[in-house]
């Protein structure tokens, strides 16, 4: 009796996850790369990036946020070296709750002259 109910506790904790998982929508992810103009200072460079990492915080409809630097080995984009990734519950929360945040807008009016590129994209993750 006792393997039996540590096999269905198990089955039960391993499965939950997946069926719970199948049933929720999945996140919608917005992914922000920059290249900056030549001569860019490190340190603004560096400035941007931790007003970025604010920016995330200070934001509620953000879920997730991670960043970090292209390291690609196939240097397709080697211009491009300052990726960030977010997460939201929806299209509508990125659209609603943050593309328009007062704090969203101050952080593009930071970056902006120092860009030399910027490409954004949205998914659903599956």
């Amino acid at each position: 009796m006792k393997r039996l109910t540590f096999s269905l506790l198990a089955a039960t904790l391993f499965l939950s996850p997946f069926t719970t998982m199948a049933a929720e929508p999945a996140p919608y992810r917005h992914v922000v790369i920059f290249g900056f103009k030549e001569g860019t200072p490190p340190a603004k460079i560096e400035e941007i990036a931790t007003a970025f990492k604010a920016l995330a915080k200070s934001v509620p409809a953000v879920k997730s946020f991670e960043w970090g630097l292209n390291v690609s080995p196939e240097k397709l984009n080697p211009d491009l070296t300052h990726v960030f990734s977010l997460g939201f519950a929806s299209k509508e929360a990125l659209e609603t709750g943050y593309i328009h945040h007062p704090e969203h807008e101050k952080f593009v009016t930071l970056i902006k002259p120092h860009l030399a590129k910027a490409v954004v994209v949205d998914y659903v993750a599956q």
